[in-house]
């Protein structure tokens, strides 16, 4: 089983940008999609980006359509999301989540790990 380590949160002023990654360990990284999940205070997790097992496939969320990026480099069995225009909307804990099953749009399907999250703030 997959054990998945988030980082790069941090308090960023709106219109900044952040990067955060998703570091995994143990077998068969490269086998699966990693999604991206963002927890706002006082309110449900929810998915924002989910990238194949390949990268060759990618998708999401409307909130984040166009503002971030995700990305995977399986040779560092890393997972990256570059989140760019930041508001205070997206303030919250953001989750890294691995599957076998691969993403629906910007969901991960099942996911059998999950990372401890990392928190981003942005100032209103």
């Amino acid at each position: 089983q997959l054990h998945l380590v988030e980082s790069g949160g941090g308090l960023v002023q709106p219109g900044g940008s952040l990067r955060l990654s998703c570091a995994a360990s143990g077998v068969g990284f490269d086998y699966h999609a990693v999604g991206w999940y963002h927890q706002a205070p006082g309110k449900e997790r929810e998915g924002v980006s989910c990238i194949s097992d390949s990268g060759d496939l990618s998708g999401y969320s409307d909130s984040v359509e166009g503002r971030f990026t995700i990305s995977r480099d399986n040779s560092k069995n890393t997972v990256y999301l570059q989140m760019n225009r930041l508001t205070a909307e997206d303030t919250g804990v953001y989750f890294c989540a691995a599957g076998v099953y691969g993403c629906a749009e910007y969901l991960l399907v099942g996911a059998d790990a999950w990372g401890q999250g990392t928190q981003v703030t942005v100032p209103s």
